[in-house]
């Protein structure tokens, strides 16, 4: 394996008029790729912060970050936004499934950011909702599918560029346990079948022992 994500000696602070804090505190910290992990931590130790900076939807105060040994630091917002829609897969809690669009339709959206032909587009989203087992629901709305399907639908967009690593924020806690575990063994089976980088952010020690590592956030630094 090789590093894909390094964060070095990175601070991330929020400013008002008259205070300041201190959400992230001098974080050294690699994924490989290829590599399972999680993040975990209480409310407020800093995580949701963590994944915000490594998947481009934030800047660090001071430290570097290096995506595939590019330095990433200091891009421009709009620069940070190409990276993200080519390199980065999101899933969350809440699916965020577009209600009036088709699980085809919201599956095919990074696409059609990217310019994509829409015959072309309509194959690779097929492709992915047939990998994760969605296919024949493809042209149902979200409010006709369950949660896990929903969440099915969710990791499906987040593969349809072929990402670099997939992020996911409490992919598993709008769920019940036993669509939660479906959900999981399909994040585990990506992993293991098709080597892609997952990190996942949860504060579940039951979904963080799935991991092959886990990195514990307290209080803005790594414990």
């Amino acid at each position: 394996m090789s590093s894909l994500v390094s964060l070095q000696h990175v601070t991330k602070v929020y400013r008002t008029d008259h205070s300041e804090y201190h959400a992230l505190k001098d974080i050294n910290f690699d994924i490989q790729r290829g590599e399972m992990l999680a993040i975990i931590g209480a409310s407020g130790s800093g995580k949701s912060t963590m994944m915000n900076i490594i998947g481009f939807l934030d800047h660090c105060t001071t430290g570097n970050y290096l995506f595939s040994n590019m330095n990433v630091s200091h891009l421009s917002d709009t620069e940070l936004s190409i990276i993200r829609n080519q390199k980065i897969g999101f899933v969350f809690q809440a699916f965020f499934l577009l209600p009036r669009m088709t699980a085809l339709q919201n599956v095919m959206l990074p696409l059609y950011y990217r310019e994509e032909a829409k015959d072309i587009a309509i194959q690779k989203s097929m492709a992915m909702l047939e990998k994760v087992g969605m296919q024949r629901f493809a042209h149902h709305k979200p409010n006709q599918l369950s949660g896990g399907q929903q969440q099915r639908v969710a990791i499906a967009r987040a593969l349809v560029n072929d990402p670099d690593i997939i992020l996911a924020d409490e992919p598993t806690g709008a769920l019940d346990s036993k669509t939660g575990d479906e959900v999981m063994d399909l994040f585990l089976h990506l992993n293991k079948h098709e080597n892609r980088t997952i990190v996942i952010i949860t504060h579940d020690k039951e979904i963080s022992r799935l991991c092959q590592r886990v990195v514990t956030l307290r209080d803005g630094m790594i414990v």
